[in-house]
C-alpha cells in the first residue's frame, strides 16, 4: 500500500502508535521541564539521496541515524534529552511499509535513549524528507568557546569507521577479504551510531568546572577547528595519537586511513577540550577516551607529523554547499 492509498488521517492514525497516547493528539505537545535547567533546543535534516539511500541504508537505519543525529547534538551539549518530534516530507507513492520501518527504527534509538516522540507534521512532497527537532536540559551547557591554552584535546572513541562502512556499501567487492566482523563492525558504525549521552554522567561524576565540546559528525578535524576558531586559539592534533578504528589498515592506505579518521565524518564521537588532569582523569573512567592533543597560544589547527607540522584546512572536509 503506496501513503496516497492511505491518506494524511490513515498514516498519521499509524504513526501516532509510536508516540506516548497521553502526550499526542492534540495541536501541540505539553512537556514537563525539569527545575533550575536550561531547555536545549537542537534541529537535523536528512534527505533521501543526500544523506541515505536505498543502496546504504535500510528504513530502520535512516530512521535511527536521523534520531542519533539529534542526540548527539543534545550530548555535544550537555543535555539530557527529553523528547523529539519528527516531520516528513515524502513523495504519494511511497510505500506505508517503508515510513512504518523508518519510525521503527526511530523507535528502536530512542528507546535505548529513554526518550519519547511527541508529535510532527507530514506533508507531501517530490524526495523523501526527514526533519527532526530535539528538546534536552541541562544545567551547565558546553559550549564550543570555553578551550583555553594549555588544555588537552580529547575524543570519545576512534574515527573513520563511518566513512569505511559507508565505502563497504557503496563498493563492497573491493575488500572481499577483510574480516567478517571489521566489516560488520565498520557498517554497523555508519548504519547505526552511538550518540555519546554516556559521558554525561562521568563529567558530571568528576566535577569538571570548565570544558569546550562538540560532536563529530562532520569529522573530526571539522570540529577541532570549530573549537578552535571559537574559542580563539590553535589546536594541535598528535598523528601518532589519532584515534585509528580496528582494521582500517587492512582496508587502505595510511594516507587514506589518515584522510577519513580526520574528515570521513558521522563518527557522532565528543571532541573535548578540557584541563589535562581532567582529561586524564576522564580516560579512566571512560573506555575509549584518549588524548590525541592540546590547545597552544595561536589561530587554526595544525596535525603534527614526527617533525612536520601539517596545517588543518575547513574546506578539506564535507560541505553541502
Amino acid at each position: 500500500m503506496q501513503i496516497w492509498q492511505l491518506g494524511e488521517q490513515g498514516l498519521l492514525q499509524r504513526l501516532q502508535r509510536f508516540c506516548p497516547p497521553d502526550i499526542i493528539g492534540d495541536d501541540a505537545a505539553v512537556l514537563s521541564f525539569p527545575p533550575q535547567q536550561s531547555l536545549v533546543v537542537t534541529s537535523d535534516t536528512l534527505v533521501d539521496g543526500v544523506h541515505f539511500s536505498p543502496q546504504t541504508t535500510a528504513p530502520e537505519d535512516a530512521g535511527w541515524r536521523a534520531v542519533a543525529a539529534n542526540l548527539s547534538d543534545l550530548a555535544a551539549m550537555g543535555a539530557e534529552p527529553l523528547a523529539i518530534t519528527v516531520s516528513l516530507a515524502l513523495p504519494r507513492e511511497t510505500e506505508v511499509a517503508w515510513v512504518e520501518a523508518l519510525y521503527g527504527g526511530m523507535a528502536a534509538c530512542l528507546e535505548r535513549f529513554a526518550t519519547p516522540l511527541v508529535g510532527g507534521d507530514v506533508c507531501r512532497s517530490q524526495q523523501a524528507v526527514i526533519a527532526i527537532t530535539a528538546f534536552g536540559s541541562v544545567t551547565r551547557p558546553i559550549y564550543r568557546h570555553q578551550a583555553q591554552v594549555g588544555d588537552a584535546i580529547a575524543v570519545t572513541g576512534p574515527h573513520g569507521a563511518a566513512r569505511a562502512g559507508l565505502e563497504l556499501l557503496l563498493q563492497d567487492g573491493q575488500w572481499r577479504d577483510l574480516d567478517p566482523q571489521i566489516r560488520q563492525n565498520f557498517i554497523c558504525a555508519h548504519q547505526r551510531p552511538l550518540p555519546r549521552l554516556d559521558l554525561l554522567a562521568p563529567l558530571k561524576q568528576l566535577g569538571v568546572e570548565r570544558l569546550a565540546g562538540m560532536d563529530s559528525s562532520d569529522g573530526l578535524a571539522d570540529a577541532v577547528l570549530q573549537l578552535a576558531r571559537a574559542s580563539g586559539v590553535k589546536a594541535q592534533l598528535w598523528g601518532d595519537r589519532l584515534p585509528m578504528p580496528t582494521g582500517l589498515s587492512e582496508m587502505v592506505d595510511s594516507d587514506q586511513a589518515r584522510d577519513w579518521l580526520l574528515w570521513g565524518g558521522e563518527d557522532f564521537e565528543l571532541v573535548l577540550c578540557l584541563a589535562p588532569e581532567a582529561a586524564e582523569r576522564l580516560s579512566q573512567v571512560v573506555e575509549g577516551v584518549s588524548i590525541i592533543g592540546e590547545i597552544v597560544a595561536g589561530q587554526g589547527a595544525v596535525l603534527q607529523l614526527g617533525d612536520r607540522l601539517e596545517t588543518l584546512a575547513m574546506d578539506s572536509g564535507f560541505c553541502h554547499f
